[in-house]
């Protein structure tokens, strides 16, 4: 059903729906458009369309190939309600999830190509003073490369980076408050979930983990409980992934150090990208299983919210869902929420094991379980010994004190064995 927003756009159909709101497809002075309609409760928020005001003239001048572009911010009000809305750039081609659900995994050159044309999308807004706070592959667009020509022309697509400024908009004191944390659990960089303030360095952290899934196929540190995963982004370190470059492999691990500083910057990380992408022409996609694949009876299996029930298709791997922030809310398309939860205290977050969150291990390996898990169950193996043997010894000793003399089975109504034992010669 149209419906009209601020007066000169029509919205036609739904292209997709997330945590902060709902895309359409709609048709404005100079043509099709996409428009992104916030959610009710958030359109409700009075505060919310003064910051709007204040945010639009920063957004509307970010301008770049791999940005779509935000031709309107609007604040309407109709007999519905009032419309919170960005107009932005129509692209035709699906997300980076809907992409990696069909393939999977990409090609190192290919995924390497692709995160350094965001990275160059990053340089420009950070440069502006803009930080995206919510880089994932559902706010990826691939824009389809028509002709054969240009960048992305190998791929058959470039990308485009969106939902600019959403995150920061939504993020503010009535809807997060002090000590809150908002953001999507396996690409939270750990100073957001160590509740300081998020600079430029977080899209560098989430970006890279971003690649770090293209090739791998699974994000370093996700599944389980969305607190767990919020845990490892603060104490474990990523496992390597096996037929990666030692190059390539030194930049991701330095933009994954938990340090913000140790990071690199976007205009740095793009360069050293494109600079690595002879190193990587030709390899195929790695040949690695997903650790959360096979559970085993050793580790501990993960919460069900971590995946879809169900066994997936081998071919495609498991499938994933999103993973709330908070209990109730409910999973959307996005894989994200823009619900945010209490920021854990330094006890939480030095809770678990430290170590890394993955054995990375080759396709159809058996898994041998986590560094976490795996030394737990040891422990657990030689406590059970123990206690057998302490149990076995306290029943004989109580056995010998309790029994009497006059037995049929040996000496102090003893068996042959223990007596053996005992009358050792020279004794009485």
């Amino acid at each position: 059903m149209a419906r009209n927003i601020g007066g000169q756009y029509t919205t036609h159909r739904v292209l997709g729906r997330g945590g902060a709101g709902t895309v359409w497809l709609g048709e404005g002075p100079e043509g099709p458009v996409a428009i992104k309609v916030l959610r009710e409760d958030l359109a409700a928020d009075p505060d919310l369309a003064e910051r709007f005001a204040h945010e639009r003239h920063a957004l509307l001048g970010l301008e770049h190939p791999h940005i779509v572009g935000v031709h309107d911010l609007l604040v309407s009000e109709g007999p519905e309600g009032r419309d919170i809305a960005l107009v932005m750039d129509l692209v035709r081609g699906p997300d980076l999830r809907a992409h990696l659900d069909r393939e999977r995994r990409l090609a190192p050159h290919d995924a390497v190509a692709l995160t350094a044309e965001v990275a160059s999308a990053l340089a420009v807004a950070h440069a502006a003073g803009i930080v995206h706070r919510d880089v994932k592959p559902e706010n990826i667009l691939l824009d389809p490369v028509e002709g054969g020509r240009g960048e992305g022309a190998g791929r058959g697509f470039t990308a485009l980076l969106t939902d600019f400024g959403v995150a920061k908009l939504i993020d503010e004191p009535r809807h997060g408050g002090k000590g809150g944390v908002v953001g999507t659990p396996d690409y939270m960089a750990p100073e957001i979930v160590e509740g300081l303030p998020p600079r430029a360095a977080v899209d560098i952290y989430a970006l890279v983990t971003v690649l770090y899934e293209l090739l791998a196929g699974f994000t370093p540190f996700g599944g389980g409980h969305p607190g767990a995963v919020l845990r490892r982004q603060v104490t474990e370190t990523a496992a390597p992934l096996p037929g990666v470059p030692a190059e390539l492999w030194e930049l991701i691990q330095q933009c994954l150090a938990k340090a913000p500083a140790s990071r690199l910057r976007a205009a740095e990380l793009a360069s050293r990208l494109r600079e690595l992408l002879p190193a990587v022409a030709g390899l195929p996609p790695l040949d690695i299983g997903d650790p959360l694949a096979e559970p085993t009876p050793e580790a501990e299996p993960a919460p069900a919210a971590a995946h879809a029930a169900g066994a997936a298709d081998e071919d495609q791997g498991p499938e994933r869902v999103a993973v709330p922030l908070v209990r109730g809310a409910a999973p959307d398309s996005e894989r994200a929420t823009h619900t945010r939860m209490r920021v854990p205290d330094a006890d939480e977050l030095a809770g678990g094991a430290h170590g890394t969150a993955r054995v990375i291990r080759p396709a159809g390996a058996p898994r041998a379980g986590s560094a976490r898990h795996g030394a737990a169950a040891r422990r657990r193996r030689r406590l059970a010994v123990t206690a057998a043997a302490l149990l076995a010894a306290g029943a004989v000793g109580g056995w010998l004190l309790f029994s009497g003399g006059d037995g049929d089975s040996g000496d102090n109504g003893a068996p042959p064995g223990v007596v053996e034992r005992l009358d050792e010669p020279g004794e009485p």
